[in-house]
């Protein structure tokens, strides 16, 4: 028998050529989602340096707390110690939260107010130790001189970027080969690695951390940027909070209360609420004892996909890899990845030494995380 270059079972010219019944496509089962990536969107702006600064600012305090446990008569004293004695100034009218009661502070020595109880009429009523004093504004006297200058300090925080990398080689022969579900074996390659380092940057967005020592990275420390999670500082709530409602669960009562609790420490609007499965599912259950079917319905809905309370309304965002114990409760204006500047995604060929092919993906990125006070998290729910 001549050779006819075709591949066949057996001998025989008449026999047709074999090939293989399989689908031209490729499927993937890993997980390489990135919700939270897609929904903030590309950075309008570039880091330039491997360390990122920004600036934040603030307005002056209008509340404190009052830190005095040694009341002689709580309905009487006029001498109120407090935590932050440079918050509050002569001509101040002020009022313990939750009270009805109106004070004018008369005089400010070092931590210590000197008030006029029942001010304007309103009725002494017992001060308690570390409740909120509110500053409720300043009055002035009539042709004084201008008031002391006060004012915030300005404060640059930063972050360092992350180098995010991946190496791609493809022999000689796979390049040349007719491959299933694919066109080019070295851009399917790219295409694997990108989803992998996609997926590892949203990771890192939410949960890296910052090496304590050599942040900015040396030859022997490895640069890090640090995720959401280790930004936040303020407002970190837990079942085992006092003032916290009672339970482990997370349920309506325990998600507004911490949106009320985030209102009111800043002017950060929540609008993206960012768990993982299970609590996405208790979300769900808010509106379950809610919820009402007719005979005609035919299809079953139980999701809550957007949650609008006294506080903004937001997005529920489900992410793998926001912890099983958390939410995240962030201000979407106030976030940005950006990568470092000409350091986007890319793939840069390098010289073979060899019958292959080959090359590195690179990226390098970090997250700026603004006035880390405008965001929350909830740690320590159940997750079972």
């Amino acid at each position: 028998m001549s050779f006819t270059g075709k591949a066949t079972y057996s001998a025989g010219a008449n026999l047709p050529e074999l090939a293989e019944d399989v689908s031209d496509l490729i499927g993937i089962v890993s997980p390489s989602e990135t919700p939270l990536l897609n929904i903030i969107g590309d950075s309008l702006h570039e880091a330039v340096s491997t360390r990122h600064e920004w600036v934040e600012d603030s307005l002056l305090p209008n509340k404190d707390k009052i830190n005095d446990s040694s009341f002689i008569d709580p309905l009487s004293d006029t001498d109120i110690d407090v935590a932050n004695g440079n918050h509050f100034q002569i001509g101040d009218q002020v009022q313990v939260e939750g009270a009805s009661e109106l004070m004018l502070v008369t005089a400010v020595n070092g931590n210590t107010l000197n008030v006029v109880r029942g001010y304007a009429g309103t009725t002494p009523e017992a001060l308690l130790d570390q409740t909120f004093l509110n500053i409720l504004g300043n009055a002035a006297l009539e042709g004084a001189s201008k008031p002391q200058v006060r004012f915030t300090n300005r404060q640059r925080k930063s972050n360092t970027t992350q180098i995010f990398t991946a190496s791609v080689e493809v022999s000689g022969s796979d390049l040349a080969s007719r491959q299933i579900g694919l066109a080019d074996e070295m851009d399917y390659q790219k295409q694997m690695r990108l989803r992998e380092l996609l997926r590892d940057l949203e990771n890192s967005m939410i949960n890296g951390g910052q090496p304590v020592n050599s942040p900015q990275g040396s030859d022997s420390v490895r640069r890090t940027m640090r995720g959401i999670i280790p930004h936040l500082q303020s407002n970190i709530f837990h079942p085992s909070d006092p003032d916290f409602p009672a339970g482990d669960s997370l349920d309506e009562e325990k998600l507004s209360f911490v949106l009320r609790k985030i209102w009111e420490s800043s002017n950060g609007n929540i609008d993206l609420i960012v768990v993982n499965g299970f609590q996405k599912r208790k979300i769900n259950a808010f509106i379950q004892t809610n919820r009402s079917f007719d005979s005609n319905d035919q299809t079953f809905m139980d999701q809550v996909s957007r949650y609008e309370s006294d506080f903004g309304m937001a997005n529920v965002l489900v992410s793998r890899w926001v912890p099983q114990d958390a939410v995240l409760l962030l201000d979407s204006s106030r976030l940005s990845v950006m990568p470092m500047s000409g350091r986007h995604f890319h793939f840069k060929s390098l010289a073979s030494g060899g019958d292959y092919e080959c090359g590195q993906l690179i990226g390098e990125y970090t997250l700026e995380l603004k006035n880390e006070q405008a965001h929350g998290i909830i740690r320590g729910l159940t997750t079972a």
